[in-house]
């Protein structure tokens, strides 16, 4: 988790939309299953791409209100933001393979 940024909404403009690289943020819960299977995945893109992208995860049920603000509907749900907007969108847990995808497109 030592690449793991943890996103709330205290930190998020700062962190997320005013970085200046792309920043993958996993839109999460405690009690969701597939949130939980996805969970290493989002780790091991943390290593993958340390230094060209930043990856954080955001707790819906702490952070209602960024949930809210980009319509996350289901869980889990990856955004990946540059420039401040939503460059990217894959909602549940897609395998690996399919977010480095979506991730490569953004870069």
């Amino acid at each position: 988790m030592a690449n793991l940024l943890q996103v709330t909404e205290a930190n998020f403009d700062s962190e997320v939309l005013k970085s200046d690289i792309p920043v993958l943020v996993d839109f999460w819960a405690t009690w969701c299953g597939p949130c939980k299977m996805i969970a290493p995945v989002v780790e091991e893109l943390a290593g993958d791409y340390a230094g060209k992208i930043k990856v954080g995860k955001c707790d819906v049920d702490s952070n209602q209100g960024i949930a809210i603000k980009f319509g996350i509907r289901s869980i889990p749900t990856l955004l990946i933001f540059k420039d401040g907007e939503v460059a990217g969108q894959i909602v549940g847990a897609l395998p690996k393979a399919n977010i480095k995808s979506k991730i490569d497109d953004v870069l």
